[in-house]
């Protein structure tokens, strides 16, 4: 079902999605900036690194399953389960308090962000024109963003004025009023079937849609990065003398959020692959640029640098994921960039913690090498872009 192209995309339905997607965006981010010295307190500090691995492994895992369902059985009840997670996570961890208990409900968080995308950028690309996917995956993804600046905010803040389990209470409530949007929205997929087990069975030619492969690799190569800062960023955060960890993440989401509605359009008029280059550069540059300059200045003004490429890459991945994808498949194409996505984000949160093990002066070296991997993904897009090119030109 798609809207005609003369209409706004931004109806109540559309709007409704954007507003349970920034809800259920706060309600996991806001627990990042805390969860570190939480683990400490524990008796963890040891598994820094699987504090985000562990949630992006079943996050991974999640996806065929979640695109194949999406597909198959609906986006709105794939979208509900990933908020439900969300919920009964944030009720569990004031009840699990054991590093053993700990690790294992961040093991189960990761369901969450493995659901609820998937099914919701199928739903987009079902009730916006072709034409305008990048504005709205845009705009969605800024919706998104702002519970990524918030969410760490609201979290410190919280922690600092009342205690980390109330923190978890309140990332639960917003988990509940992203359910309660949900279960209100109009089911988008025609040719639904009723879910059996049977649905659960994946084959090998189920887990990748091979038509996304080069936004895979694209998208792997480039969120290693991001789980490189989002481990280490707390502790770098202290050492240079900023208290609010949530800082880093609420000022790169801030500019993020800037240019994301602005570089979806200039996706859609200009291209995927050359706006994908353009933020593939800036994160490399942001990135070096953090650690060559440790104060906190450096670190804001590059968390700045990175927000403008975060927000100018992920809308034109997105909309180049369903480009690449036959109707049927888009959910299975999706599932395929958000797989990368999350194994990116895990194997930079295992790299990070393996060379930092609590010592401040190594975070500089893991930063340089985290731009050199993003250097790997641009590489691969050019070398896609000069393929492309030579391709058309025999033609």
């Amino acid at each position: 079902m798609e809207y005609s192209e003369q209409k706004s995309i931004y109806t109540l339905q559309y709007l409704l999605l954007c507003l349970s997607s920034f809800l259920f965006s706060s309600s996991f981010n806001m627990l990042i900036p805390e969860l570190p010295a939480y683990l400490s307190s524990l008796g963890g500090a040891e598994y820094k690194g699987l504090i985000i691995a562990l949630f992006t492994l079943t996050a991974g895992i999640s996806r065929p399953f979640s695109g194949k369902l999406t597909d198959k059985i609906g986006r709105v009840p794939i979208m509900a389960v990933g908020s439900l997670v969300c919920f009964v996570c944030g009720l569990l961890y004031p009840l699990l308090t054991s590093v053993a208990g700990f690790l294992f409900l961040r093991l189960t968080h990761g369901f969450s962000t493995g659901f609820k995308p998937t099914a919701t950028a199928a739903y987009i690309a079902d009730i916006i024109p072709k034409s305008r996917w990048g504005e709205a995956m845009g705009f969605h993804g800024l919706c998104f963003s702002i519970g990524m600046a918030v969410g760490p905010a609201i979290g410190s803040t919280i922690t600092l004025y009342t205690s980390i389990n109330v923190l978890f209470y309140v990332s639960s409530v917003f988990a509940l009023l992203s359910i309660a949007i949900i279960f209100n929205m109009k089911e988008t997929l025609a040719d639904k079937q009723k879910f059996t087990p049977a649905l659960l069975k994946i084959r090998k030619n189920e887990i990748i849609n091979k038509q996304a492969l080069p936004v895979f690799w694209v998208t792997l190569f480039s969120y290693v990065s991001y789980g490189t800062l989002i481990t280490l960023i707390p502790d770098w955060s202290e050492s240079i003398g900023i208290k609010n960890k949530g800082i880093f993440f609420m000022v790169f989401t801030l500019a993020s959020i800037t240019v994301r509605l602005f570089a979806g359009k200039v996706a859609d008029k200009y291209g995927r692959e050359p706006v994908l280059r353009v933020s593939l550069i800036l994160l490399c540059i942001s990135i070096t640029w953090m650690a060559v300059w440790p104060t906190s200045m450096g670190l804001i003004s590059g968390s700045i640098l990175y927000g403008f490429a975060t927000g100018t890459f992920s809308p034109a991945i997105s909309a180049w994921a369903v480009d690449l994808s036959d109707e049927d498949k888009r959910g299975k194409s999706i599932a395929t960039m958000y797989i990368a996505l999350e194994a990116g984000i895990g194997l930079g949160a295992l790299f990070a913690g393996y060379f930092f093990q609590d010592v401040i002066s190594r975070i500089p070296y893991i930063f340089y090498g985290s731009a050199a991997i993003n250097l790997v993904a641009l590489a691969y897009l050019l070398n896609y872009m000069r393929i492309k090119k030579k391709k058309h030109y025999s033609v």
